[in-house]
């Protein structure tokens, strides 16, 4: 017989190990919460948004914010009323018109939960989008359609290979003159090495960029109202039907290459549905053997709906994703964990903030639950900690919450941690694999104004250490002085 493939076998193990949680569910008669959970898996997405630097990426997740009701206005990221985008918190970035680090936020959309984190675009802050990248399931790639495929989309797509993403590619500012997202669609499958094709084709570009043809329900779509939010369904129009058919089989064609359902279908000449395409898009997606490209202009409120649907039917929930942990109690033996609520808990604290009531840790829980109030263990240092508070971010505001569960990005407070450590609750050693972190490519010398300023000088040092990973701190092997630090 032959043998399956990658994502055959990767879908077996996840099913698995799903089943052993939800047997130790049943075992104790929780079917209610068997039931309950399993949805509630089933309708996360965590996703990053990625790209090169003023590609769109912040306007575009004001958008997304808009639309799915988590804010009520749009504000610019460059805004003249003062505003600025949500997720650009720091009064520096909105001064620079760009993202310096990367924000969380959720939100609501067709009654699935979306985690979304913002990411820089500038080589400068590549760190934040490596560490976003470490604890996410999928991703957007976004390119822009006069730009095409530059140096940092390269990086950052590098970074999602790195750690195995699925993810979808968005053409952004179809409006601007210039734009050709055939010419970006062909520069992603030359420099990036994707096997993508697109989902979409545009009605019109530049100044007369008009609407989208989806080329799977083959319907045009329109973006109607002040800010682009009623989304007008119509048939395709008569001169653009040639081309939407030939876009269409293109698009089949190159799924078929990595889905052996649809090829079939496809060399017996039948009758493609868009619900059979949709499927192999998603399997194929998932198994990271296909990238579907979606087009728009986040500026100007088009395209942003169908990219929120495309995360929805396109990209993973947590149980469809893989995540190993490095059992500690034998030899660090590779453990696949069950990505449910029913496990010990396993989270990994992958950013830290100073913020205003101390230091605030980003958690992305893998297995298990953290309720406020619990004692968790730092497995690096073998602390326990209770956990004072628990909170949901959007952007710089919290939501006080009592518990979260496996799949869930929170942040708590008053945790003492390291970037890259992982919190059990205690049952098992369990540390999850850490992120790439880069050489450091710039070094300084710094000495303290005074000697009675040292503790501070050393306590500012290892806090600076704590929280960003690309920061070292070591003597200078000359002089052997201890006033010496390097970072990158």
């Amino acid at each position: 017989a032959d043998a399956p493939s990658p994502a055959a076998a990767a879908a077996a193990a996840s099913a698995r190990r799903a089943m052993s949680s939800a047997s130790a569910l049943r075992a104790r008669g929780d079917d209610k919460e068997l039931a309950r959970w399993r949805e509630s898996m089933d309708r996360m997405r965590n996703i990053g948004i990625s790209a090169h630097i003023d590609s769109g990426k912040t306007t575009l997740t004001e958008r997304v914010l808009y639309y799915t009701g988590r804010i009520h206005e749009i504000h610019e990221v460059r805004g003249r009323d003062g505003v600025g985008a949500k997720m650009d918190s720091m009064d520096l970035e909105r001064e620079k018109g760009i993202t310096i680090q990367s924000a969380a936020t959720y939100c609501t959309w067709n009654g699935y939960q979306i985690n979304i984190i913002d990411t820089p675009g500038h080589v400068d802050f590549t760190v934040e989008v490596e560490r976003a990248l470490r604890v996410l399931d999928g991703a957007i790639l976004v390119l822009c359609s006069v730009g095409g495929v530059q140096s940092q989309s390269i990086t950052v797509d590098r970074q999602m290979k790195r750690y195995e993403i699925p993810r979808v590619a968005f053409i952004n500012k179809l409006d601007r003159m210039g734009a050709d997202p055939w010419k970006v669609l062909n520069q992603a499958r030359a420099k990036l090495r994707h096997q993508s094709a697109a989902v979409q084709v545009p009605i019109g570009l530049e100044e007369e960029f008009e609407g989208l043809v989806d080329l799977v329900e083959l319907k045009a779509l329109k973006f109607e109202g002040g800010s682009g939010q009623e989304v007008v369904t119509s048939d395709v129009p008569s001169n653009m039907q040639d081309f939407v058919m030939d876009k269409r089989r293109e698009l089949i064609e190159v799924v078929s290459e990595v889905d052996d359902q649809l090829a079939e279908a496809f060399l017996n000449d039948e009758p493609i549905t868009a619900n059979e395409l949709k499927a192999a898009i998603r399997r194929a997606t998932v198994a990271r053997k296909f990238i579907p490209v979606y087009m728009g202009s986040a500026f100007k409120n088009k395209g942003v709906q169908p990219l929120l649907n495309g995360v929805l039917d396109y990209l993973p929930c947590p149980l469809e994703v893989e995540n190993i942990a490095l059992d500690q109690n034998k030899s660090e033996e590779k453990v696949s964990l069950s990505g449910t609520p029913a496990g010990p808990l396993v989270a990994l604290a992958f950013k830290l903030e100073e913020g205003r009531f101390g230091q605030l840790t980003y958690l992305r829980i893998y297995e298990g639950v953290i309720r406020k109030g619990d004692f968790i263990q730092n497995v690096n240092t073998g602390k326990k900690i209770k956990v004072p508070r628990l909170v949901r971010m959007h952007s710089n505001e919290m939501e006080d919450i009592q518990e979260a569960h496996a799949g869930q990005i929170v942040a708590v407070f008053g945790v003492d941690c390291s970037s890259g450590d992982t919190f059990t609750d205690g049952s098992v050693k369990y540390t999850m694999t850490s992120m790439h972190v880069a050489e450091p490519v710039m070094s300084l010398a710094v000495n303290p104004i005074s000697k009675d300023s040292g503790g501070q000088f050393s306590k500012a040092l290892n806090r600076f250490q704590r929280e960003d990973p690309t920061f070292r701190v070591g003597l200078d092997p000359e002089s052997g002085q201890d006033n010496y630090f390097w970072y990158g």
